[in-house]
């Protein structure tokens, strides 16, 4: 068996599972599937991924991406979402500078924002 052919589950903890909820159906379009055992949300995305937002009262975040989506277009992608609600981040660190929310590196352009448990997430585009 390879790990490489499995399906993946991405698990994000979160203090409030209604909150974010309603974040990732209603600020970012995915389809709430179901909630798992432990009282969790289930979304599932394309390519045999789900995502479970675990109930985790005090959790502590992740610092640095949790998740990210490649998309077609980050800046028409950085406009939908934030029509919708979203604050995305900017960064002006050593090796990192965005400029109007978009960071351009070698080979990709990444934006990022948090979700109301702020967990960061990521939208990216490959670039020639």
């Amino acid at each position: 068996m390879s790990l490489a052919t499995r399906a993946v589950t991405v698990m994000l903890p979160v203090e409030d599972v209604d909150r974010a909820t309603k974040f990732y159906v209603e600020s970012l379009g995915l389809d709430h599937t179901g909630t798992s055992g432990e009282g969790g949300a289930l979304f599932e995305l394309d390519d045999a991924i789900t995502l479970m937002l675990l109930p985790r009262p005090g959790g502590q975040r992740s610092e640095s991406t949790a998740m990210s989506w490649e998309v077609d277009d980050v800046e028409s992608e950085i406009d939908d979402l934030q029509a919708k609600g979203v604050v995305f981040e900017d960064y002006d660190v050593p090796g990192l500078k965005t400029v109007d929310h978009v960071a351009t590196m070698e080979g990709e352009k990444a934006a990022w924002f948090r979700d109301p448990d702020g967990n960061v997430l990521c939208v990216h585009q490959r670039s020639s």
